[in-house]
């Protein structure tokens, strides 16, 4: 037997907003990291590895571009 379970949330309109900031900034995160392999495949470099790119992550963290409002 499976049992399943449907879960239905109601965020008010603080915790939209701060959802939508927390899913915004990792879809930005991914992008990049997809753009970054993306990247190196066209100019014919082996393939980046995880931890490759959370040093690539952890340095755009201090660039201004990346500052995300709390």
């Amino acid at each position: 037997m499976h049992l399943r379970y449907n879960y239905r949330l109601y965020p008010d309109t603080a915790q939209r907003e701060a959802l939508a900031r927390s899913f915004g900034c990792a879809r930005v995160v991914f992008n990049d990291g997809l753009r970054a392999r993306q990247d190196a495949r066209a100019n014919g470099l082996p393939y980046l590895p995880d931890a490759e790119l959370s040093k690539q992550v952890t340095a755009a963290k201090a660039t201004p571009e990346r500052a995300w409002p709390i």
